[in-house]
């Protein structure tokens, strides 16, 4: 799914990042967080679902959900999340100490954001703050601490990415959103959404830039940060914010725009 993607990239650009100078990321670090990637995803999907079983019964879209449709009890999906996040607590473990309690620091995080859609028109940001964890974990995984000169302009350029790829997402559920009553970004941007999309994916590029020159990056890496650029422009000149197919096809293509970035972080490096 997009959104297990969507989780994994800042992950392996920060992997990518902390390796030494002319040498590839840690293959073994990129398949734990890989797995990390899915069980959080999934983790995050079951909180989501048991917070939002009342909401998406009433949305054509989530109808069909597991818990909204009837097909699983609470109790059932609690019992799940409990798998989940014990198979997520074991890849954890694999980690040194410092990566232990940073990764620890961010549950709070995965089982609140679904309750801001009811108390914000900013969600969006909340999920940024979620889903971009791993641009600090996957430095401190390599180094065993954060860089903050390079994670925190890393960390905000995939925050400012979410709320790209996710306000693009949340126009496909606006009508319904209005119906039930919960908030987001789309519905607060409204027709101004392209000039709110532009805004981020320019402070999202400033950030990759600041994040690269505190680490000594090179041309490929800068190369693709241009590229991502291209992709970000082209997709928010092309969407049609009213036509919910073509919300998830520009959502979706957001895959490309973070293994853009990845290649040319390793480029970069070697």
């Amino acid at each position: 799914p997009a959104g297990t993607w969507l989780l994994y990239l800042p992950c392996t650009w920060s992997i990518g990042l902390a390796a030494a100078p002319g040498c590839l990321p840690d293959w073994r670090m990129l398949s734990l967080f890989g797995v990390g990637a899915v069980l959080m995803r999934g983790a995050g999907c079951t909180v989501n679902d048991m917070w939002d079983r009342d909401y998406d019964r009433q949305v054509a879209r989530t109808a069909s959900r597991p818990l909204a449709a009837g097909d699983i009890s609470t109790f059932q999906s609690l019992v799940f999340l409990g798998g989940q996040l014990s198979l997520a607590l074991c890849v954890l473990l694999c980690l040194n100490y410092y990566s232990i309690i940073l990764g620890a620091a961010s549950l709070s995080l995965v089982i609140t954001y679904p309750l801001m859609k009811r108390i914000t028109y900013w969600p969006q940001l909340v999920l940024g703050l979620t889903f971009n964890w791993g641009a600090l974990l996957g430095w401190s995984a390599i180094r065993g601490s954060c860089e903050w000169s390079v994670c925190l302009p890393l960390y905000l350029a995939g925050v400012m990415w979410t709320l790209v790829y996710d306000t693009i997402y949340a126009h496909q559920d606006k009508r319904d959103d209005i119906m039930i009553g919960v908030k987001s970004t789309a519905l607060h941007f409204k027709e101004d959404t392209k000039q709110w999309l532009s805004g981020f994916s320019l402070a999202m590029l400033l950030s990759l830039c600041v994040a690269g020159m505190n680490c000594n990056q090179t041309f490929p890496y800068y190369s693709a940060v241009a590229a991502v650029g291209a992709h970000l422009a082209h997709q928010i000149y092309t969407l049609d914010i009213d036509k919910p197919e073509d919300c998830w096809k520009k959502f979706a293509s957001n895959r490309n725009v973070g293994i853009l970035l990845f290649i040319g972080v390793v480029l970069g490096n070697l």
